[in-house]
C-alpha cells in the first residue's frame, strides 16, 4: 500500500490525528527521497484538514439533528417538564459537558432559580437561586448577554455570592457556559453547560447554546400560551355551562310562573302550588299555616324546629326574600302585615337566582289561594249560617192570641231548595252539635272557633252558624254521641284546648233541626252542671240526668214525654196495640226487686209467663235494658207514666 493510500484509508476509518504521522515516518525509515518527503508532508497537512472539515461537519450534523429533534419536541408539546428536560439533556450531549442545567427569572422574587438539571449530583446544587447580578448565572440574567468563564472560581468578572459558590464548589464546577433565553427583548431565565475541569468554549458551542436555548424559550413560551389558552378554554367551558343553567333556570322560572298563574285562574288549591314547585325544583316541599301546622306536603320533608322556623320566617319577611338554612330554603307566605304561613323546600339541587324567584313566586301564589279560599269560606260560610240560623232560630209555630200557625209548605220547599243548593240534603239524618262558650270570653278563639267550624262542616256537607255566642253545627250522621266526641277531638286539636260539646238526633227533615237544637243546647248545659267541661255527649248518653238538668231551659212537660218515648215508649205502644200487661209487668218485676217468682205471684201468673214477657221487654228496648243505668231510666219512666196516665 502506497503511503498516500494510507492516508485515504485513515480518513476513511476516522483515525485519530496522531495516526496519520504514520505513512511519513515509515518513508524516512525506508530513506524516502527528499522530495517524496517533502509531497508526503503537504499529503498529511491536507489529509489533517479534510479529516478536520469531515469532523466539523459530523458535529454538525449533530447538532442540527439535535435541533430538529427539539423542533420536535416542541411540535408535540404536551408536558413543558419534559421538553425542558430533553432540551437540558441536548445540550449536554451536543456540548459534551459534564452537566447542563436551566434557571428561570422570578419576577415576584428578583432572582433566578433552577428549574431543570442534567447530570447534577448536588442536592444543594439544585435548590439554588441566583440573585440578579450575582454569578455568572446571575449576570446572564441580568444583562441577556451569553458568558462563559474557564475556571469559575478564579474568574474576578462576575460578583461570587457564598451560597451561590458554595453550590457551584459542592457540584464541582470549574468551567461553565451560560446564555440566555429570551422572548423578544425579555429575558426569562438561562441556559447552561458546564464541566467539572478546565475547559475553553468555543464560539460554535456558544451558538449551538444559543440555538437550543431559542428553542427552551419557545418551549416555554408556547406552554405558557397553551395554558392560557386552556385556562381561557375552561372559563369560556364555565360560563358557557352558567349560562346554560341560567337558561334552564329562567325556563324553569317561566314554565312554573305560568303554572302557577293558570292554578289561581284555576282555583287550584295550596297542594297543586306545592306539587308545581317540586316539579320545577325537584326535591321537597312543605307549606305551614301561620301556626306551623302542615297544609301540603310533597316528599320526604319533616317540621323544622319552632326556634329555626321562627327566625327564618323573620328574615324572609324582614327581606322580602327567600332565605337559606343549612339545607332548607324557607319563603314566608304574607299578605300585608298578616302572616299566613311558610314554604319550606328542600331543592334537589343548588338554587340559581331564577329557581329562588320561583320559591317566591309560589309564596305569593299561595297567599292568593289562602286569601281566596278565606274569602270563598267566609261567603260561603254566611249563606251555610244563615240556613242553619232560619232552621234553628225561627219558631217553626207562631203563637198568636188567636192560636198557632205552623210555616207553610212552601217555606220548607224554600228551605230545602237553599240547602240543596250548597249540598246539604235536609230529608237525611243529621246531628246537631252545640260547643260550650268557653272560648266566649276570648274574641280572638271566638273568631277562631267560628272560622273552625265553617271549615269542618263545609268539608262535611253540613252547615255551622253562632247562636246565642255558641258554635252550633248540624252535620250528617246517625250517631249523636260518636260526632260529638270526633268534634270535641278537632276542635281541641285547632285550638289548643279541650271544648265541651253536646249533641242530639239524628233528626230527619227541616222541622226536626229546631227540636235537635234545643236538645244540643241543653246537653251542652247539663255536662257543664255536672262539671264534665271538656268532655262531649249526647242526650241519649245522658238520659234521665240531661233530662233533669235540661227540663228547667224547656218548660218541663215536652222533655218529660221525650225521656218515656226513649225509656218506654216502645213498650207502652205494644201494650197499646195488642193489649198487653209488659207495663204493669216490668212494674212488678222491679217492685219484687228483680225476682220472677214473687212478680209471677203479684200478677198471678206463672213463673213462665213473666219470663216471656220480659224476652219481649228485650226484644222492643235492647238486650242492655237491665244494665243499671238503663234499668234506672226505665224504672224512673215506669214512674213518671204512671204519674201521667193516673
Amino acid at each position: 500500500m502506497t503511503p498516500l493510500s494510507h492516508l485515504l484509508e485513515l480518513l476513511e476509518r476516522e483515525a485519530s490525528p496522531v495516526e496519520f504521522e504514520g505513512p511519513l515516518l515509515q518513508a524516512r525509515a525506508d530513506g524516502a527521497a527528499a522530495e517524496e518527503l517533502a509531497a508526503l508532508e503537504e499529503a498529511k497537512v491536507v489529509a489533517l484538514r479534510v479529516r478536520a472539515l469531515l469532523e466539523r461537519r459530523r458535529r454538525r450534523e449533530l447538532e442540527l439533528s439535535g435541533l430538529y429533534d427539539t423542533a420536535s419536541d416542541l411540535a408535540g408539546l404536551r408536558d413543558l417538564d419534559s421538553v425542558l428536560s430533553a432540551i437540558v439533556h441536548r445540550s449536554r450531549n451536543l456540548l459534551g459537558t459534564d452537566i447542563a442545567y436551566l434557571t428561570l427569572n422570578d419576577p415576584d422574587h428578583g432572582d433566578t432559580y433552577m428549574r431543570v438539571t442534567d447530570g447534577s449530583i448536588s442536592a444543594r446544587f439544585q435548590r439554588l437561586r441566583l440573585p440578579l447580578g450575582g454569578g455568572l448565572g446571575g449576570l446572564v440574567a441580568q444583562t441577556g448577554t451569553p458568558y462563559a468563564t474557564a475556571d469559575y472560581a478564579q474568574d474576578t468578572r462576575f460578583q461570587h455570592l457564598g451560597e451561590v459558590d458554595a453550590g457551584v464548589g459542592e457540584e464541582g464546577l470549574v468551567a461553565i457556559l451560560g446564555v440566555p433565553l429570551r422572548l423578544g427583548a425579555q429575558v426569562i431565565g438561562v441556559l447552561y453547560a458546564a464541566n467539572r475541569s478546565a475547559r475553553p468554549f468555543a464560539r460554535e458551542e456558544v451558538a449551538l447554546l444559543v440555538s437550543l436555548a431559542a428553542h427552551a424559550a419557545v418551549a416555554i413560551d408556547t406552554a405558557r400560551l397553551l395554558t392560557e389558552t386552556q385556562a381561557a378554554l375552561t372559563e369560556l367551558s364555565a360560563a358557557n355551562e352558567v349560562i346554560r343553567a341560567h337558561s334552564q333556570s329562567v325556563e324553569r322560572a317561566a314554565a312554573a310562573h305560568d303554572r302557577m298563574t293558570s292554578l289561581v285562574v284555576r282555583g287550584g288549591g295550596v297542594e297543586d302550588v306545592a306539587a308545581a314547585v317540586t316539579d320545577a325544583l325537584g326535591g321537597s316541599l312543605l307549606v305551614l299555616d301561620a301556626d306551623g301546622r302542615t297544609l301540603a306536603l310533597v316528599g320526604d320533608l319533616g317540621t323544622p324546629e319552632s326556634s329555626v322556623l321562627a327566625e327564618a320566617v323573620t328574615a324572609s319577611r324582614a327581606g322580602g326574600h327567600a332565605v337559606r338554612r343549612d339545607e332548607l330554603w324557607y319563603a314566608a307566605v304574607v299578605a300585608g302585615a298578616e302572616n299566613l304561613g311558610t314554604l319550606v323546600c328542600r331543592p334537589q339541587w343548588p338554587l340559581a337566582d331564577a329557581d329562588q324567584q320561583i320559591l317566591e313566586r309560589a309564596a305569593l301564589v299561595t297567599a292568593l289561594v289562602q286569601l281566596f279560599r278565606r274569602n270563598l269560606a267566609e261567603a260561603e260560610g254566611r249563606v251555610r249560617g244563615e240556613l242553619l240560623d232560619d232552621l234553628i232560630a225561627r219558631p217553626w209555630t207562631d203563637r198568636t192570641s188567636g192560636g198557632s200557625r205552623e210555616r207553610s209548605p212552601a217555606d220548607v220547599d224554600a228551605l230545602r231548595v237553599r240547602a240543596r243548593r250548597i249540598g246539604v240534603d235536609l230529608d237525611s239524618p243529621h246531628v246537631m252539635v252545640a260547643i260550650g262558650d268557653e272560648f266566649a270570653s276570648s274574641g280572638a278563639l271566638r273568631q277562631r272557633a267560628a272560622s273552625w267550624g265553617v271549615t269542618y262542616a263545609a268539608t262535611r256537607s253540613g252547615l255551622s252558624a253562632i247562636r246565642d255566642g255558641r258554635v252550633v253545627l248540624m252535620l250528617p250522621g246517625g250517631d249523636a254521641g260518636a260526632t260529638a266526641r270526633a268534634v270535641a277531638k278537632d276542635l281541641a286539636r285547632a285550638l289548643g284546648r279541650p271544648a265541651t260539646v253536646g249533641s242530639a238526633g239524628p233528626a230527619t227533615g227541616a222541622a226536626a233541626q229546631a227540636h235537635a237544637y234545643a236538645e244540643a243546647d241543653r246537653c251542652v248545659t247539663a255536662l257543664v252542671a255536672l262539671g264534665r267541661t271538656g268532655e262531649a255527649a249526647s242526650t241519649s248518653e245522658l238520659g234521665f240526668v240531661g233530662l233533669l238538668l235540661g227540663a228547667v231551659t224547656d218548660g218541663g212537660d215536652r222533655g218529660v214525654a221525650r225521656f218515656l218515648h226513649h225509656a218506654i215508649g216502645p213498650v207502652v205502644d205494644y201494650d197499646t196495640r195488642r193489649g198487653t200487661a209488659l207495663v204493669k209487668t216490668l212494674e212488678c218485676y222491679f217492685g219484687a226487686g228483680g225476682s220472677l217468682a214473687r212478680a209471677a205471684e203479684q200478677l198471678h201468673v206463672h213463673v213462665n209467663t213473666v219470663t216471656q214477657r220480659l224476652d219481649r221487654v228485650a226484644q222492643l228496648l235492647g238486650p242492655d235494658w237491665q244494665r243499671p243505668e238503663r234499668a234506672l231510666e226505665v224504672q224512673l219512666a215506669l214512674r213518671l207514666h204512671r204519674l201521667r196516665t193516673g
